[in-house]
């Protein structure tokens, strides 16, 4: 009898210690992290992915149709102005140039004959001037096959990249068949294409800052050049030109992420974004949560400009858990502070 009453009363007194505990559990403050206000830039920006590219491709392509015969460059190289870049086949254009400059001669001798006869006093004008006549043309119909020869030296028409090749040693390359693509030295831009409705906040001039994947840690500085008239109406969106530095890094095809800075707010007050909820953010006071309301200025992915409605002591509850309540015991455990923000629109 005197074993079961002990039992009994072993069991209460573990119950009571577990309900006292509870409700110190119950009475311990939930820790929260807390930031403050921080002076910094806020900055409105239109959001857009983009592409680099040339500003100005020239193709290049033989005027006269022949085989492939030397390929002095490949894409990715540079080029300078009048460089050899590659000789189509001229052999049949260099025996035609050897005929001519034959008939030329012949009719330069003819020529030469006549004004000597002139000269005596025997000649007849009429003669003369039709030597005159067909060593001009002779000697045109040489120059011009010299010219068509010299279009088969493929050269580059200004400094500058290849961007692309079409063709191989010994294919036959067809008249005004493209055989390389050069992007003029220094002219390279940004593609973006920013959402339709965004377009009314983008005209040419406004600052760009562009990140590339290839320069992770690095931020390019570009400008709106252009904005084309007509959009997509797939994507709904429109695209705008962007130029580059000329000494920036980038290269033709690498994908960028673009911000278009719309409006600056220089040294005012800044929050994280996931403190503010429809206006309103939740603060530490005398170790109780308290919900108040805020003007916003500038609302941005990362951080948000706060216009009224707080003081720089005053501890904003970081990341607030949906069930906080008005009046809940709360006890600060990190202080951190907001950083000078892009808005992305």
């Amino acid at each position: 009898m005197r074993t079961k009453i002990n039992t009994w009363v072993l069991l209460a007194t573990l119950l009571a210690l577990t309900a006292g505990g509870y409700a110190m559990w119950q009475r311990k403050p939930l820790e929260l992290n807390v930031t403050q206000l921080k002076r910094g830039q806020a900055i409105q920006a239109v959001y857009a992915t983009g592409v680099v590219e040339p500003s100005l491709s020239i193709p290049i392509a033989p005027r006269t149709a022949g085989k492939l015969m030397e390929l002095l460059v490949d894409e990715g190289d540079r080029v300078r102005k009048g460089q050899l870049m590659a000789r189509i086949e001229d052999a049949n254009l260099q025996h035609g140039i050897e005929q001519l400059e034959a008939q030329e001669q012949f009719a330069k001798l003819a020529l030469d004959r006549q004004e000597q006869i002139d000269k005596l006093g025997l000649g007849i004008k009429a003669e003369r001037d039709k030597s005159y006549a067909e060593w001009k043309a002779a000697k045109a119909a040489t120059d011009k096959a010299r010219e068509e020869r010299a279009f088969m030296s493929l050269r580059a028409p200004t400094d500058g990249m290849v961007m692309r090749r079409d063709g191989e040693v010994g294919q036959y390359i067809g008249v005004n068949q493209i055989l390389f693509y050069v992007a003029v030295e220094n002219s390279l831009r940004v593609s973006a294409d920013v959402d339709e409705e965004d377009i009314p906040l983008i005209h040419q001039g406004q600052r760009v800052l562009i990140r590339a994947d290839a320069f992770p840690t690095q931020v390019q500085e570009g400008q709106v050049q252009d904005i084309t008239p007509r959009g997509d109406t797939n994507t709904r969106s429109y695209r705008v030109r962007i130029s580059l530095a000329k000494d920036s890094p980038l290269r033709p095809g690498m994908t960028t992420d673009t911000n278009i800075i719309i409006e600056t707010h220089d040294n005012v007050w800044l929050l994280p974004a996931s403190t503010i909820n429809n206006g309103k953010v939740w603060l530490i006071r005398n170790q109780q949560s308290i919900q108040v309301d805020v003007k916003t200025g500038i609302n941005g992915e990362r951080e948000v400009e706060i216009l009224d409605g707080l003081t720089p002591e005053d501890l904003v509850i970081l990341t607030p858990p949906a069930t906080l309540t008005a009046g809940q015991r709360v006890m600060p455990v990190k202080t951190g502070t907001a950083n000078s923000s892009v808005a992305k629109s």
